[in-house]
């Protein structure tokens, strides 16, 4: 058994998150129209994402994840997905699309990464990369799932290869990222708890959502990076 086979997550909130259903839907019609042809999600943890974003088109699915455990609870949703166990280091495979959902702040050396995606990326691919936005936003609940970082645009931006194209780099979330930032509520414990995140999800997430076009960008709790590899 491998290394990448026998790697364990510290995390313990990904069933919490899998609720924050309003929040799912917002990033997930941000990047439905960059899902194509062969795609690649990497750290698919128990499958939440695998499962929203099932029914956009696109050829194959394949749902990357190094936590056995983990792997183990992704049901495929049809026979184009398939599920592997390991990291992006263990596929010689090419991809049309490869996104990292909540995933990169996990990652030590996250710029040697998102190179080794990169070059499974065939020309004209996408990068598509969701992570939490501000250093000055980290709680104790960052590090108790196993966090580095928080990102700014800027850092998220100089953490992918030179050679791909951005074609948008974007905060989403402004309503969380002002109530945050106001009071550290949402994420002030260890762990936040299921009321606190279907209230950040019912009640702030709508508003953000109608709201986050007027600030362009510039406010957001979470950061959005989409890149091109060009075409040689």
């Amino acid at each position: 058994m491998s290394a990448a086979t026998q790697f364990q997550y510290v995390g313990g909130e990904l069933a919490i998150f899998e609720k924050a259903r309003k929040w799912k839907s917002y990033w997930r019609d941000e990047i439905a129209p960059y899902i194509r042809g062969d795609v690649l999600e990497v750290g698919a943890g128990i499958g939440a994402n695998t499962k929203l974003l099932g029914e956009l088109g696109f050829a194959s699915w394949t749902a990357l994840e190094p936590d056995a455990r983990l792997a183990a609870q992704i049901d495929p949703a049809s026979s184009r997905h398939r599920t592997v166990v390991g990291t992006i280091a263990d596929l010689h495979a090419r991809f049309d699309a490869i996104l990292y959902i909540d995933v990169v702040e996990h990652i030590e050396d996250d710029r040697a990464e998102l190179l080794r995606a990169t070059e499974r990326l065939r020309p004209g691919g996408t990068l598509i990369v969701l992570s939490p936005a501000h250093p000055f936003l980290f709680t104790p609940f960052d590090s108790a799932i196993g966090h580095y970082r928080r990102y700014t645009r800027s850092s998220l931006a100089a953490a992918a290869p030179r050679c791909m194209r951005p074609l948008r780099i974007a905060y989403l979330d402004s309503m969380g990222m002002l109530a945050s930032a106001g009071n550290r509520v949402l994420l002030k414990a260890s762990m936040p708890t299921e009321r606190q995140i279907l209230a950040w999800d019912r009640l702030l997430v709508p508003v953000s959502r109608a709201i986050d076009r007027l600030f362009a960008g510039r406010v957001g709790k979470s950061v959005l990076g989409i890149w091109r590899r060009e075409k040689s």
